[in-house]
């Protein structure tokens, strides 16, 4: 386990309880201090699953998010700082990773739509919901926080409302009264802070007056992902089809899952393909830095953004080479962004349509859904 890992996690729950643990037995995976109203008595995993490290919202969310627009955010965050981007309804929002990594949830309220924007560091796993949920002829508003606790090292969500306990990876209600249900994921990117700008000039900041006393830009996950680690708080089987902390790209259809290595798609940074008979365009392009490798997260090494896109533009289906100016079409000459916008060219102007994507460790995302096919193998 990193030293920062220690400090984060482990550090603050030795002074308020002595020890973290794991459950053996079919009791709830929590201090016996910590009070929850969960009907654990519904569940559709084992609790001994389940590890506690934490109190719960010891690692606070963010509930009131303060936002800045581009000029003024960058006078705290650099040009290669990676961000999750979403633009719902034309209202862009930018998350810095350097700010979710001590928080993990952002509940929030963008372009009129209620969402929560997560991350989980231990798996790489930034994914946002729809905080709207329609579960046995009841509808419900939630809003999320973090519970404490671990499920094959990847955060465990709760919400407010009902106390029952989600699995953020892959959005499901695992304990409590709304097991069963699933939140619906909305498309992001991770992109630079520089390609956001670019993209998004009039796009909003996350900025950093979140009301806690943190060191946002300092990385407490120092030398995490390095390929040769194993994850920490994991216990299960490693697939060895790819290095545990290889970052891949998952596409999901029609509950068929393919990733594609970011080692392969940094190689040929385009991949045209189908996967399951479903058109897709993958861009890579490098200039945006880990957020877990430097201490110091400016001094990161550069694994690049990824964009993924419905290739289809007026109908036509287009196919894209990268070349020293960017990306293009080669059906028009059409130059493209990492975010998919046409800049220059015939289709100045259009934005190919975001397709939802994870980036996520191959460990985490094999774990959850091991029959998953392997782009390249």
């Amino acid at each position: 386990m990193q030293a920062g890992l220690i400090t984060f996690f482990a550090a603050s729950f030795f002074l308020l309880f002595g020890c973290s643990q794991q459950v053996t037995r079919e009791e709830p995976p929590v201090d016996p201090l910590e009070q929850w109203d969960t009907d654990i008595s519904i569940r559709s995993v084992p609790l001994r699953e389940f590890k506690a490290i934490l109190p719960r919202d010891v690692i606070p969310p963010i509930d009131d998010p303060v936002y800045w627009n581009v000029e003024q955010a960058s006078g705290t965050y650099f040009e290669h700082e990676p961000v999750m981007a979403i633009d719902i309804n034309g209202d862009v929002r930018a998350y810095p990773l350097s700010v979710l990594m001590y928080h993990e949830i952002v509940n929030d309220v963008v372009g009129n739509v209620p969402v929560s924007v997560t991350y989980c560091p231990l798996c790489n796993a930034a994914i946002v919901f729809d905080r709207r949920l329609e579960f046995n002829d009841e509808e419900y508003l939630l809003n999320y926080g973090t519970s404490g606790m671990l499920r094959k090292s990847d955060l465990v969500m709760w919400d407010r409302q009902t106390e029952t306990w989600w699995q953020q990876l892959t959005g499901e209600a695992l304990v409590g009264e709304l097991t069963g249900a699933t939140l619906t994921m909305i498309p992001s990117v991770l992109i630079s802070f520089n390609e956001f700008i670019r993209n998004y000039p009039d796009g909003q900041v996350l900025s950093t007056d979140t009301g806690y006393d943190r060191e946002y830009g300092k990385n407490v996950y120092v030398g995490y992902d390095d390929p040769n680690n194993r994850p920490d708080f994991f216990d299960g089987r490693i697939d060895e089809r790819l290095p545990a902390m290889e970052r891949v790209i998952n596409i999901t259809v029609d509950g068929n899952h393919r990733v594609y290595p970011l080692t392969v798609i940094k190689k040929e940074k385009v991949i045209n393909d189908s996967p399951f008979g479903k058109p897709i365009v993958i861009f890579h392009q490098s200039g945006t830095v880990s957020v877990m490798d430097d201490e110091m997260i400016q001094n990161s090494r550069d694994v690049g953004a990824v964009g993924v896109f419905d290739p289809h533009i007026n109908g036509q289906r287009l196919t894209f080479q990268k070349t020293e100016q960017g990306f293009i079409d080669n059906e028009t000459n059409t130059v493209w962004t990492i975010a998919g916008k046409a800049i220059e060219g015939e289709l100045q102007g259009k934005q190919l349509s975001w397709i939802f994507h994870g980036n996520h460790f191959a460990f985490a995302w094999l774990a959850f859904y091991p029959n998953t096919e392997i782009y390249g193998q």
